[in-house]
């Protein structure tokens, strides 16, 4: 069984993010990660932000380090999910809507997803995850659909011990959802017959996961520890090399939307997330990866390419991506 164990907990990940001197100021090349920060004692301001569980740790670890160095701006980070970021962040209620999926996917008119800057600050792995008692270490991709569909509802039937399995999804209007199923199901039709329960928060997926004997689900890789398992696919690890190279097809760049025009607060904090301070340190250390570290692009309709110009086909379906956005996803 491949175990996720380099990867601290979030509470740890933000009391040692507590402790970290901030260094400001270094600018990046690379997509996403060209912009240099400089603190600024004038800067005043309140930026909420909403969205992504997935990148709520990170995105909260930031906002303490931007804070103590500018005692005038106020960082207020909540979850809710991705579909919550974007709805929110085009009709102007808040300063930052952060989705795991791009705004057109969100959107009822992909249009108004021009009136958005999309800032790209890190990309996240997410795979699935199993209680510790479940023995199966490898997981064919159409086995994985099959018990996301409720075709398979018994570990037996994949080599593992006589025990039922108990499916744990995400709320709809979850990014990570979305992306999962995006690239597992493929567009296929969940029956209405199966209905598992739903969890809002990434971090109740993984105590459920963790507490449940025979369970699954699905987490980003920043939320993955050693209290439950993550299992392979196809024989391909959830390790952020593998997902540099697409071979492990579930990931998703991590949005940052804004307005436009931004106010000066929230260009700073935006700025705060793409300088060094954030994509040396808090990027990898979250269990995310840098933008920079990436072999290759995916595009809002799921389509992969290399860096070098290379297609590689595509993980999401188009037919699950309008599903997603009939649906409310």
């Amino acid at each position: 069984m491949f175990e996720i164990t380099h990867m601290t907990s979030r509470r740890q990940f933000l009391a040692l993010m507590g402790a970290t001197a901030v260094s400001a100021g270094i600018a990046l090349s690379g997509e996403g990660a060209s912009r240099a920060f400089a603190a600024g004692s004038t800067l005043s301001g309140n930026v909420t932000v909403v969205g992504s569980t997935a990148l709520q740790p990170l995105a909260e670890a930031a906002a303490e380090q931007f804070m103590a160095e500018n005692a005038g701006v106020q960082v207020t980070v909540q979850g809710g999910g991705s579909g919550q970021g974007i709805t929110q962040i085009a009709a102007g209620s808040v300063q930052v809507g952060n989705s795991d999926v791009y705004a057109e996917e969100k959107l009822d008119n992909p249009d108004d997803a021009k009136k958005l800057t999309d800032n790209k600050v890190c990309v996240v792995g997410m795979g699935p995850v199993v209680n510790p008692d479940v023995t199966v270490t490898d997981i064919k991709m159409e086995d994985l659909a099959g018990i996301f569909t409720g075709a398979i509802t018994n570990w037996k039937d994949l080599g593992g011990n006589d025990e039922p399995i108990v499916v744990i999804n995400r709320a709809s209007g979850s990014g990570t959802r979305a992306t999962f199923e995006g690239v597992v199901l493929k567009g296929v039709e969940v029956p209405a017959s199966f209905t598992p329960q739903e969890q809002d928060s990434s971090g109740t997926v993984l105590q459920m996961v963790a507490q449940t004997p025979g369970a699954i689900s699905y987490l980003a890789f920043s939320y993955i520890d050693d209290s439950v398992k993550a299992p392979s696919i196809d024989g391909v690890a959830p390790t952020e090399d593998n997902v540099a190279t697409n071979a492990w097809k579930i990931w998703a760049y991590e949005h940052m939307y804004t307005q436009a025009t931004p106010d000066d607060a929230t260009k700073a904090y935006i700025d705060y997330m793409l300088s060094d301070a954030v994509q040396g340190n808090l990027v990898e250390q979250s269990g995310y990866i840098p933008i920079s570290k990436m072999k290759v692009e995916k595009d809002a309709k799921g389509n992969v390419t290399d860096l070098d110009g290379e297609a590689k086909g595509s993980s999401t379906a188009d037919a699950s991506a309008a599903g997603d956005k009939k649906a409310g996803k």
